[in-house]
């Protein structure tokens, strides 16, 4: 017989959720976080990230990372790191298959791009779009707009980082030193998620995921394209070097391919075991009885360890340097956000070109809400149909290769 699945004491209880925004009976057959995982899988936004960027544009290549199999692949780690832990892998999933449904197309490109243009208008924040995503602009079910998600999991899309102000009401986290997105605030005066709290395990277990997933397959895409070697790594990334070395040295005259992937197998091994290991010294050390209890800890508890952290950071500028930053990425990049910049330009002047579910009531509408209108309607787009939309409207499209 299969053991049934126990949860930790201080794992969220569906049981004890929160609720709903807008209240609906219980599922007879889903707890609420099921529901809230089915319904994020079965959203347009979700599918749209099939075709949107995560470091290579995808007409480059059918092998590379789309959002989509990022998602995926984050969703598989923050399930592993979860059932160790004795969490709510529902919510657990639910999370991490949300974190990135706000990015516009072209990856941080596009949303530079419009955050850029939207400057005057309240920015453009990734984090904030998904929370608008999930809270307003779905529109699939009669009773609500949005998918009507448990607050556990807006609380998660929305704080897995840490919490966005601090006790005295500033911005904190990622948002110190500037406002916090109006569509956080103005959702959080509605349905408050307590934004100087950290999150659930569950949430902070997404977050780790997402850098998890992010270093070691961005290094894998990377490889693919030729932009390094495995060996150019190992050169300067001694955690990649230590793992390079226990591979050729357990398996001597590996061929190639195999050689990348068991190398970045171990690196993500060993990442979810650093994790695993960090929490459990910070869980025995705060005894939390509840999920209560980690929102008011003051600090979070899935996480690196410092020394963990340390070689992370090496590898992040190995991946800044020759990654990010190199002429044949930040070529197609720059190219991808003029199209992102010309596209609410033209929109902005007349949102008839708009199809008509968008452009449906902006007659009357003050400039910061068209803006708004304009800048939901592009993040939503994939690569592909920004580019078309670019051929429809400009007389010259760049190629993005």
């Amino acid at each position: 017989m299969t053991a049934t699945y126990q949860t930790a004491v201080y794992a969220s209880q569906p049981e004890s959720s929160r609720g709903r925004l807008v209240s609906e009976p219980l599922s007879p057959t889903r707890t609420p976080f099921q529901r809230d995982r089915d319904r994020i899988i079965h959203s347009a936004a979700f599918r749209r990230l099939q075709f949107k960027t995560q470091v290579f544009v995808f007409h480059e290549g059918d092998h590379y990372r789309t959002r989509l199999t990022h998602t995926i692949e984050v969703a598989q780690v923050a399930r592993s790191i979860a059932r160790v832990l004795g969490l709510d892998l529902d919510l657990s999933e639910a999370i991490a298959l949300a974190h990135d449904l706000g990015h516009s197309p072209f990856g941080h490109a596009g949303e530079r791009a419009l955050d850029q243009v939207m400057r005057d208008f309240g920015g453009f924040d990734h984090n904030a779009q998904s929370l608008r995503i999930v809270s307003r602009l779905e529109r699939r079910y009669a009773a609500f707009d949005g998918l009507n998600l448990t607050w556990e999991a807006l609380e998660g899309i929305v704080k897995h980082n840490g919490p966005l102000r601090d006790d005295a009401g500033n911005p904190a986290g990622e948002y110190e030193g500037r406002a916090i997105p109006g569509a956080i605030t103005e959702f959080d005066e509605l349905f408050s998620l307590r934004l100087e709290t950290y999150a659930s395990l569950e949430a902070q277990t997404a977050a780790v995921s997402d850098d998890i997933a992010y270093n070691a397959h961005d290094v894998d895409d990377g490889l693919r394209a030729g932009l390094f070697t495995l060996d150019d790594i190992a050169a300067e990334v001694p955690l990649i070097a230590g793992i390079v070395k226990s591979v050729d040295a357990e398996y001597p005259g590996l061929d190639h391919h195999r050689r990348i992937h068991e190398t970045f197998r171990l690196l993500i091994t060993r990442a979810i075991e650093d994790v695993l290991n960090e929490a459990g010294r910070r869980l025995a050390r705060t005894r939390p009885g509840d999920a209560e209890a980690i929102r008011s800890a003051g600090m979070p508890h899935v996480v690196f360890s410092p020394e963990f952290s340390e070689n992370l950071a090496v590898l992040r500028r190995f991946l800044f340097t020759r990654m990010y930053r190199h002429p044949r990425v930040t070529a197609t990049m720059d190219k991808a956000a003029g199209i992102v910049r010309d596209l609410f330009a033209s929109l902005l002047e007349d949102p008839a070109q708009m199809p008509e579910e968008w452009r449906a009531g902006v007659d009357g509408m003050d400039e910061t809400r068209l803006a708004r209108r304009i800048a939901d309607y592009i993040a939503g787009m994939t690569d592909r149909y920004a580019i078309a939309e670019h051929r429809r409207l400009f007389d010259h499209t760049p190629k993005l290769r």
